[in-house]
């Protein structure tokens, strides 16, 4: 949570319009405040629906299914002065009715709780609903459980100038329950292929289900050939490229009896794009009931689809085995990219500063996705050539030890990585004395990396007052110059490819996850290098360097 300090502000202070602009995601809607003596509307929010398994598989036991909250007018980010508003200052109490579950379910209240009922109690309500958190209800099976049970939950509120929207829970044992069938990426699938998805589900609760709603994903590499007419699509190309791709949901009406398998009647085509690597589709099915599914399909930014409807069908002799409540592929694994370094020279005379641009780019296809961690920044060295010393580096590189008497910088390159993104890492140095062909090494980590083949690259040169033509390794020219076609920029830039911060190509100068899936990662001194599914702890003693494998958490 959070740290705040609480002040007292009057409810004029909100302004009318935040408060008629309150909506509650959760439960019931809050009247706006129509003047300032008017009671503050407030809402009591959680999840207004909980459905237990008799299987055993309600989540953590120590996990609450409903967070209760109160939210009031106003926001709840903190102002310039880094406090939260308090809009209601007087005594009021909250009261968890639970009785509706007697002999449905077992139930733990929070606050002061008696039994099935219990009472929460506060003199201060904060704007916003961030900060109103009365607590959690953890309801689980029982002896006395039986398939078909149901019940409800009531909340509601009262206090001194306040009006509480109550919040009712509903809670049903034992009905449908869809597990998802597993999916295989095909032997020889590449980039730019089509998958046929063979999405389905198993009924694994004790109901027969009535209705069901699909709703699929795809990543920036991946879309989806047809357009159902009982789905609506939405698809995001700004923003962050982790959160970038397709999303869709269907409503699928039918009668889906319990233990029986069902899959779509022909498969989900999901196109790859020639730079898609380790991309992610995942799909689900929910038992929700054609009323509450047709709302579904009015969700914000969702567009209808064109063709025919998207079916099911009984899928005879399927194994339980197979299904399981996520469902979700990297497609395809086998594609590859090419990060290159290039270096840059310059001559000086002892007390010149001259400019190096270093420059990063990926030569693709593929795209380093990193979609499984969030995006974990790729690591290169720069040693400074004998002779100088760096008087201005980039942002996003830092002064370390490279190596035993190596000094030089540890610069990063965020990730997400497009396939074309090209970047620049400006560099100044000062030249102390005079060393003829001083060099500095500018290197990424070398390792079998299989979605990397072509390493020849890897490497490259700062040079100062070289001889002969003066080119430096890398396809550094003379005068400084590098063979980086992105322009410079302090902190890195970026060229060709639109992003946000904490993606590249966006801006060398913006932080990261970790990479995983084929991404490449260098942390701290020494470091982490995922590959695939295994990670490589790289650690640099003197000058060795002892690689050690390490299977990665699933």
């Amino acid at each position: 949570m959070r740290r705040h300090i609480r002040r007292a502000g009057s409810r004029a202070a909100l302004g009318l319009a935040a408060a008629a602009a309150l909506t509650c995601g959760f439960g019931a809607a809050a009247p706006a405040i129509a003047a300032d003596d008017t009671p503050l509307a407030v809402a009591i929010t959680g999840e207004s629906r909980v459905d237990l398994s008799l299987t055993g598989d309600n989540g953590e036991a120590s996990e609450p299914q409903v967070t209760l909250r109160l939210a009031a007018p106003g926001s709840d980010e903190p102002g310039d002065d880094g406090v939260v508003p308090v809009v209601h200052h007087g005594e009021y109490k909250i009261k968890i009715d639970a009785s509706g579950l007697k002999g449905v379910a077992a139930v733990k209240l929070p606050c002061a709780a008696d039994g099935l009922t219990a009472e929460c109690s506060g003199d201060e309500i904060n704007a916003g609903s961030d900060y109103n958190r009365l607590g959690g209800i953890r309801l689980d099976v029982n002896g006395e459980s039986a398939a078909g049970d149901f019940g409800s939950i009531k909340v509601t509120g009262e206090g001194a100038g306040v009006t509480f929207a109550p919040l009712t829970i509903d809670v049903l044992v034992g009905g449908a329950e869809y597990k998802n069938r597993e999916l295989s990426e095909p032997k020889g699938f590449e980039a730019g292929d089509v998958y046929d998805a063979p999405v389905g589900f198993r009924n694994e609760g004790a109901m027969a289900g009535d209705g069901a709603v699909l709703r699929f994903h795809g990543s920036r590499g991946l879309s989806f050939l047809d357009s159902y007419g009982n789905c609506a699509y939405k698809k995001t190309t700004d923003g962050s490229l982790l959160h970038q791709g397709v999303d869709a949901i269907c409503t699928v009406p039918g009668t889906f009896e319990p233990g029986t398998a069902y899959t779509v009647a022909e498969p989900l085509k999901v196109r790859t794009a020639d730079f898609a690597l380790a991309d992610i589709f995942s799909y689900g099915f929910s038992a929700v009931s054609p009323a509450k599914a047709k709302a579904l399909l009015a969700d914000d930014g969702y567009t209808p689809g064109t063709g025919g409807s998207l079916t099911l069908k009984e899928l005879p002799g399927a194994s339980a085995a197979d299904y399981t409540r996520y469902a979700e592929l990297d497609l395809p694994t086998s594609n590859t990219y090419d990060l290159v370094l290039t270096g840059a020279s310059a001559k000086g005379k002892a007390g010149d500063t001259v400019k190096a641009d270093i420059g990063f780019r990926n030569d693709g296809p593929g795209w380093i996705s990193a979609l499984r961690s969030g995006g974990e920044s790729i690591g290169f060295t720069v040693a400074v050539p004998k002779g100088a010393t760096v008087t201005k580096a980039p942002d996003r590189c830092n002064f370390t030890t490279i190596d035993e008497g190596v000094k030089g910088y540890l610069c990063w390159v965020s990730t997400p990585l497009l396939e074309d993104a090209k970047l620049t890492f400006p560099f100044e140095l000062r030249i102390d004395k005079v060393v003829k062909n001083a060099k500095g090494k500018v290197a990424l980590p070398s390792w079998d990396n299989p979605r990397e083949p072509e390493q020849s690259n890897n490497t490259a040169w700062i040079v100062l007052n070289g001889s002969g033509d003066g080119q430096g390794a890398g396809g550094a020219t003379d005068g400084g110059s590098s063979a980086s076609p992105s322009p410079s920029a302090s902190g890195g830039s970026s060229s060709g490819s639109s992003g946000t911060s904490g993606d590249s190509g966006s801006s060398a100068g913006s932080s990261g996850g970790q990479s995983s899936g084929g991404g490449l990662a260098l942390t701290g001194s020494g470091g982490v290098l995922l590959i695939g599914g295994a990670a490589v702890l790289v650690l640099a003693v003197g000058a060795a360097i002892v690689v050690v494998m390490r299977r990665r958490a699933a």
